[in-house]
């Protein structure tokens, strides 16, 4: 009873926006002082993000430019003095991208904005021409089975043709109150009538692109548009034979009329990627030894995985480049911290948070004596949330180490306390249920959902690069506390508010990693 009355105490008195005192000596201390000197005045973040997105590129689990990654980043940590190891945790179906390109060239000629999702079979070195074909709106599934031979020699269409390519903004700032209801009311009522033509097929998203390969279609057409100009997201293939490809909202736009109205359209692809069997997938772990007790830990965390529609540069290229920095301004600046200071770069997040999970699966000396983990993921922006994550004294611990941050770099930061534990999302949650203090700084939006999560336009022109430097110096300063801090974080849970049927809420089950992935 004790605990629970705490528990709500503190989260209802210290959820919200908290300013944090600042005394004079932390002003002077002169680790915090040359770590903003030098982020300001040296900072290394546009180099290592150009190399890293520019020059290696998008970071697909199983892909050549994953390894070359990794390999990079032993070597950028070489360069900072800092030992670097990558760690095998698993395995993955290879696959590496090569050209797409597509082509309108019936009734007119004309280029098309698309790509082959990843994992996509390829079209063997050569163009497929042929006729597009829509999936139609039939009474049930065998129905669609009767259908079904008509895809034989054809390209199938299996998604939506959207009403408009204009995100909501672009309406609300511009059409009237009238115009902007019936848009929405227009493409709610298309979009469920779009789900129940897909569900009377009796096949799944997943499960239709299959049977239609094996129908004899000779590729699959999508348009995964994420409601903002020129952004599609780019995920995974399910095809095993055939190519799968996603056109922009406006081209796919374009196929669909004119397959709809008769025209027949033939479309020409031409997807190359070469299948690379099974290979070994890593994490790359960088260690800076403590002096007084370097059997307990603190660590920065990012993923370093990517989809590859873009480069991978705000998911999660800005929290990788953010650890690094850190490390490197740590390294230079307090060489010998109290506690053993870890950088985790996790690979396969993407597809399950598979890098973390096996770490924490593998290292349960590092989990049991960790001091607390700082994770950053959600995009390029200044940080402005951390939580507690549900541990019940972490007000104290996190409060003591924010309050040494001067006020500038924590402009606009928001906590709660104890918080609720996260389930997942990213890597920290692969630590909190292990019960180990893993921490989320969660960061501004910048239109992150819409334009560059998992999209095509998740590139390096869309760092920003003085919020990320903001970020950097935070990450560092927060570890160097945790490593200063005499007392060891206490990581008792509170209790969790009850669930909609009335019982206690649980904390995030211990999930392990997919150690083989890619090959169903």
């Amino acid at each position: 009873m004790k605990k629970t009355t705490r528990s709500l105490i503190v989260g209802l008195m210290l959820s919200g926006s908290f300013s944090f005192a600042q005394t004079k000596e932390t002003s002077k201390d002169p680790v915090i002082a040359n770590i903003i000197k030098e982020e300001t005045e040296n900072s290394q973040l546009e180099k290592i993000a150009s190399e890293l997105m520019d020059g290696i590129g998008p970071r697909l689990v199983g892909s050549p430019q994953m390894q070359q990654a990794h390999d990079w980043a032993i070597a950028k940590y070489k360069e900072m003095g800092i030992p670097a190891r990558n760690e095998k945790w698993g395995e993955w179906r290879g696959w590496e991208r090569g050209v797409s390109h597509i082509d309108m060239v019936s009734p007119r000629v004309k280029s098309l904005e698309g790509m082959q999702l990843a994992w996509s079979p390829s079209t063997k070195g050569q163009a497929v021409i042929a006729e597009t074909i829509i999936i139609p709106d039939l009474a049930d599934s065998l129905a669609f089975k009767k259908w079904l031979p008509n895809v034989k020699g054809k390209f199938v269409m299996i998604s939506m043709n959207q009403p408009t390519g204009r995100p909501d903004y672009n309406w609300e700032e511009f059409g009237t109150k009238e115009s902007v209801e019936k848009m929405k009311v227009d493409r709610n009522t298309q979009t469920e009538a779009w789900t129940k033509r897909i569900n009377k097929t009796g096949y799944t998203a997943r499960t239709l692109p299959v049977a239609l390969e094996k129908a004899g279609a000779v590729g699959i057409v999508m348009c995964y548009w994420s409601k903002g100009f020129g952004a599609n997201k780019i995920f995974g293939a399910n095809t095993k034979i055939v190519p799968t490809i996603d056109i922009s909202v406006e081209d796919y736009g374009l196929l669909y009329r004119l397959t709809e109205s008769g025209i027949k359209p033939k479309i020409s692809v031409r997807a190359d990627s070469k299948e690379l069997g099974v290979v070994p997938t890593f994490n790359t772990i960088a260690e800076i030894k403590g002096t007084e007790k370097p059997n307990e830990y603190v660590m920065l965390s990012a993923h370093f995985d990517s989809w590859d529609g873009g480069t991978g540069a705000t998911d999660n290229g800005t929290g990788t480049i953010v650890m690094m920095e850190a490390m490197r301004l740590l390294k230079k600046f307090y060489p010998n911290p109290k506690r053993t200071i870890l950088v985790g770069h996790w690979g396969s997040e993407e597809q399950g948070l598979n890098g973390s999970r096996a770490f924490v699966e593998d290292h349960p000396e590092i989990v049991s004596n960790l001091q607390a983990l700082f994770n950053q993921d959600n995009g390029t922006g200044r940080v402005v949330n951390i939580t507690g994550q549900g541990y019940l004294h972490a007000y104290d611990y996190l409060g003591r180490w924010l309050s040494k941050v001067p006020a500038e770099y924590k402009k606009g930061l928001e906590t709660r306390f104890p918080g609720a534990p996260g389930g997942g999302g990213s890597d920290f949650a692969s630590f909190v249920a292990a019960g180990a203090p893993g921490f989320s700084l969660s960061s501004l939006n910048w239109s992150y959902g819409t334009y560059t999560w998992h999209t095509n336009r998740d590139t390096y022109d869309k760092i920003v690069f003085d919020d990320v430097r903001n970020n950097a110096i935070l990450a560092a300063i927060l570890a160097y506390q945790a490593s200063e801090d005499p007392a060891r974080t206490s990581t008792e849970k509170s209790v969790l508010p009850l669930n909609e049927k009335g019982e206690a809420g649980a904390w995030p089950a211990k999930r392990s990693p997919t150690r083989k992935g890619g090959l169903d």
